[in-house]
């Protein structure tokens, strides 16, 4: 898959954790998902990553050992549809 815009990271970002049935109290580590990322694009992910928690779409949850983040069960219906709308094109 060609990642060429943030909306394309966000929704990879999201597909991923919706996968791994990550929500709510469900957390993985930011690095587990950023692995799921190419690695030049870093940066990008980092930035598309940050966009999506200030968004509310993603919650964060620091810990002693990193930040650990899951889906917004109370946005559920808006992540399933971002989800959707990418898979429609």
């Amino acid at each position: 898959m060609n990642f060429d815009t943030q909306n394309e990271l966000e929704f990879r970002i999201l597909h991923v954790l919706a996968r791994k049935r990550k929500w709510g109290h469900s957390h993985t580590s930011i690095d587990n998902v950023q692995k799921a990322v190419p690695p030049h694009l870093g940066k990008q992910s980092r930035d598309a990553l940050d966009s999506l928690i200030k968004s509310g779409l993603i919650l964060c949850k620091p810990t002693s050992y990193g930040k650990e983040i899951s889906l917004n069960p109370e946005k559920a219906k808006e992540i399933k549809e971002k989800i959707g709308e990418y898979f429609q094109m």
